[in-house]
């Protein structure tokens, strides 16, 4: 049932674009009384037109691609590295309030993105930041998402590791990079994969922080396909998808272990 969207999909991007107009020509017309619809798995003809159509044709899809890349790509990269660090401050540094510090830090993710799109714009506006990817990397990087996850598993590092490089002379910069980033890489690739699908699938963010159609991701294109556009809507679709796919494939191994050591913590 997960599978046959994707695998729809995939079919229909390599019709040609009169057998998609032949097959559901009557979606969105049907009467009651009409229930039958034409759902092929297997083209007539296959084709390639839709991908050229995307790719060659129309430039404007490489350039929300592109779009796309610079805005993410920043953004989860900038994200594990403050998470990595803050959740290394928060499992294993021991300070007065701590705990209820971590709590109200943890108040943001709770909150949905309504409640705080209007404190996001106002700060957006005074730093000069609308308009701009800033306006959406800078929120995305210092998101709390990413401490909360990464925090769990600094906590499942055995302390004794880190009291014995402690006895070594170890400071706190060589226990982070020796001892637990090589111990968290499994959460490490966890957290770049819902990382990565979160904000490759944004649309509220770039809707309301740019104002600038160029500027907008490859989230965008999609709702900007007309009915008279399917073959090209599901060609872009797969292409749309490849990125989250491929990237769950390579980190499947480490996204499993990661999830299977948050089960089996000390």
């Amino acid at each position: 049932m997960m599978l046959f969207p994707i695998i729809f999909t995939l079919s229909n991007s390599f019709m040609t674009e009169s057998e998609i107009k032949s097959n559901y020509s009557s979606v969105g017309k049907m009467t009651i009384e009409e229930t039958e619809l034409n759902m092929n798995l297997i083209p007539k003809k296959v084709s390639f037109e839709q991908y050229q159509e995307v790719l060659v044709k129309n430039p404007i899809y490489l350039k929300m691609y592109r779009n796309s890349a610079i805005l993410v790509v920043p953004i989860f990269v900038g994200q594990v590295m403050v998470a990595s660090l803050a959740a290394y401050v928060f499992g294993i540094l021991k300070f007065k309030g701590r705990d209820p510090l971590f709590i109200v830090y943890l108040v943001t993710m709770l909150m949905p993105f309504q409640v705080t799109l209007v404190p996001n714009y106002i700060i957006a506006d005074k730093l000069g930041l609308l308009n701009s990817v800033g306006a959406i990397i800078f929120p995305g990087i210092f998101s709390s998402f990413g401490v909360f996850m990464l925090r769990q598993f600094v906590l499942s590092v055995p302390y004794s590791s880190i009291e014995a490089a402690k006895m070594d002379g170890a400071g706190h910069f060589t226990i982070f990079m020796k001892i637990i980033l090589p111990l968290i890489r499994p959460g490490l690739a966890a957290s770049i994969v819902l990382l990565f699908a979160d904000y490759w699938n944004m649309v509220e963010q770039p809707l309301i922080f740019l104002d600038d159609p160029s500027q907008f991701p490859l989230s965008l294109y999609l709702s900007s396909i007309s009915q008279e556009e399917r073959g090209i809507g599901f060609a872009a679709s797969i292409l749309y998808m490849a990125p989250m796919i491929l990237l769950f494939v390579f980190a499947k191994k480490h996204l499993i272990k990661g999830i299977q050591l948050q089960g089996s913590k000390d």
